[in-house]
């Protein structure tokens, strides 16, 4: 029992720079060596999935980028399981920014999935609308006449001209919607002034902070299931089979999350330890 109480004593006492090297270790190891940690997909994320996944082959489907580097850990891995699973199924995407930064996401998200891995034809397979200022404004656009709104693609070809975008004049000729979305303007405006006008089914992917606000929508059916940050990424990464940035990132959280807790009891039984010690003495 002393040698236990010695090597408790001695962690207690551990300086604080060994404590961070050993958090950044358990944090970067597992991002490139994944343990591949049980992932169990939430109702919300199901949902989510049979949606996209009961669609029609080659089905056309609008996907808007509302985010920025600053909430990309989160959501950038979602973009990309999704991203997987529609053009795994043969479907056509279109994808449109609210954000400025929203457009510099989808361009890296293309070049990884469209180009590089699916190896597919731009203006066929896939199409980059790109970002237009104007919020609510530009969905409302969408829902209207998507043609006046985009006449030309984010590479500055015309819209008339991209083989893709034939029958393609107004949000109703879409046959789903999902928004990636970090804030305002994003997946609340879509709903309201987008899929609810029309009747396009939706879903959609958020922050875990957002999850509050965006719920009711999914409770009420009016957007069909939700992935909540990092984990909801992981967890269509299972359902899609692919595993990818998102269930690494779960392991490193996880991995850290026990090796914290770990120090926090060995800490405060060092402390309970050093005082019985001290009444003796």
């Amino acid at each position: 029992m002393k040698k236990i109480a010695d090597f408790i004593l001695k962690i207690g006492e551990m300086d604080r720079r060994w404590i961070f090297i050993i958090i950044a270790l358990v944090v970067l190891l597992p991002l490139f060596f994944p343990i591949g940690l049980p992932i169990r997909p939430t109702d919300s994320t199901q949902t989510a999935y049979d949606a996209m996944d009961d669609l029609e082959h080659g089905s056309k489907v609008l996907m808007s980028f509302e985010y920025g580097p600053s909430t990309k850990p989160e959501i950038h891995p979602m973009t990309y399981a999704v991203l997987r699973h529609l053009f795994k199924n043969k479907h056509k995407v279109y994808i449109t920014c609210l954000w400025p930064d929203g457009q510099f996401m989808a361009e890296e998200a293309i070049e990884e999935i469209a180009e590089q891995e699916f190896n597919l034809t731009y203006g066929k397979d896939y199409v980059l609308l790109g970002f237009r200022p104007g919020n609510e404004a530009v969905v409302k656009g969408i829902v209207s006449n998507i043609r006046k709104l985009y006449s030309t693609d984010a590479r500055g070809t015309l819209t008339d001209k991209i083989p893709m975008m034939e029958g393609i004049n107004k949000l109703a000729d879409f046959d789903f919607i999902f928004t990636a979305s970090a804030g305002y303007p994003g997946t609340v405006e879509w709903v309201q002034y987008g899929a609810d006008p029309t009747g396009v089914p939706m879903s959609t992917g958020v922050t875990s902070i957002q999850v509050n606000e965006v719920m009711p929508y999914v409770q009420s059916g009016q957007v069909k299931g939700i992935l909540a940050g990092m984990p909801g990424a992981a967890e269509y990464e299972k359902l899609v089979g692919i595993p990818g940035i998102g269930t690494s990132g779960m392991d490193a959280q996880s991995v850290a999350h026990v090796v914290i807790v770990l120090f926090i009891i060995f800490g405060n039984v060092a402390f309970f330890i050093e005082r019985q010690r001290q009444k003796k003495y």
